[in-house]
């Protein structure tokens, strides 16, 4: 397997070890084609970068494609803030950037009550190594389906991560808004049986994605890709490899 394009990767805009322009260098060192910078949204409160940073992000940006002659995407990965599917990208922000993915993240500025009934509960049955209740996994199943449908998702980053879910119905609605779901390479983010189940059950399509925090790391997916084989996940439903 080629691998064409890296679509999450971070820099010191969020907590990333290197720039913008040796991210792309890695990345066009590995033949890809595409790389996205996708440093955390507005509302991570550890690290996130600042709408004030967005345009100094766009330049190193247009700077390092143009130096390295491959598509360098102005990306972030933004944050769920709660089930209603309310993330940190407003319509206003969104024609800054050519990639928005979003995935469930700790550190978050949670509203709408969140905090007590998404935040906490999810925290709790993560660290205590809890079985998560029924209502924990539905409300955590509406937040994915409503920021699916509330906003133009590009792809849902570490599905399940910190958060479970009935993944085969968000991965159902995905497949329905054009939404990929990400095979992440930096964690097991999905048991196999789960992983198996959105293969078989949904049509859903999926992007191979390195969450790099360091340009050593930029076009590697070998964790990902090995699950991927080993529950059978058609290759052709991957769209970021073989040129795809």
């Amino acid at each position: 397997m080629i691998l064409t394009a890296d679509y999450h990767t971070h820099t010191p805009y969020s907590h990333g070890k290197n720039t913008v322009a040796e991210n792309a260098a890695q990345a066009k060192e590995l033949g890809l084609k595409q790389i996205g910078i996708t440093d955390h949204g507005f509302a991570h409160l550890a690290f996130g970068i600042k709408r004030a940073q967005v345009a100094a992000l766009k330049a190193e940006c247009a700077a390092a494609q143009k130096t390295y002659g491959i598509d360098v995407l102005v990306g972030v990965e933004a944050n769920i803030q709660n089930t209603n599917g309310k993330s940190d990208l407003t319509k206003k922000d969104f024609e800054n950037f050519d990639l928005y993915i979003c995935g469930k993240h700790v550190l978050i500025a949670y509203t709408g009550g969140a905090f007590f009934n998404y935040f906490l509960p999810n925290l709790i049955a993560d660290k205590c190594k809890f079985t998560p209740s029924k209502g924990l996994i539905a409300r955590n199943t509406k937040g994915y389906i409503n920021l699916i449908k509330n906003n133009p998702v590009d792809i849902i980053s570490h599905l399940y991560h910190r958060c479970p879910c009935d993944a085969v119905e968000v991965a159902k609605c995905a497949a329905d808004y054009g939404t990929y779901i990400e095979l992440n390479a930096a964690k097991n983010h999905l048991k196999d049986e789960v992983l198996a189940e959105i293969a078989a059950k949904t049509e859903a399509r999926f992007v191979i994605d390195s969450d790099a925090h360091s340009a050593s790391r930029v076009g590697d997916y070998k964790l990902a890709l090995e699950q991927a084989l080993r529950v059978g996940v058609p290759m052709e439903r991957i769209d970021n490899i073989e040129g795809r």
